[in-house]
């Protein structure tokens, strides 16, 4: 089968580190390229998981915390109010400065 050039536009450090991991795997860059093509072809998508990391790791921690809270709001203090919240921080400000 004949074979054709592509060419392709990519970060420096991004093709050195696919370069090296492929050689740990006994390949190069261009016969893994055409494997991710194969698979893509064959599954008709793409051959693994996109996914985007919209958060940082606070808001991740965050984030399950929450969730954690609503399965045990038990656990944790609860208020009627956002004056009740703020004289509680304020509260607990002025025991921590005494």
């Amino acid at each position: 089968m004949a074979k054709i050039s592509v060419n392709i536009s990519l970060d420096p450090e991004l093709k050195k580190e696919a370069t090296k991991l492929f050689k740990s795997m006994g390949l190069d860059f261009s016969t893994a390229i055409t494997l991710f093509l194969k698979q893509s072809l064959l599954k008709k998508k793409i051959p693994f998981e996109i996914t985007s990391d919209l958060y940082n790791e606070d808001t991740k921690d965050a984030l399950r915390e929450a969730e954690e809270m609503k399965k045990h709001p038990e656990l944790y203090k609860t208020y009627s109010s956002v004056k009740e919240l703020e004289e509680d921080c304020l509260k607990d400000d002025s025991e921590e400065n005494d």
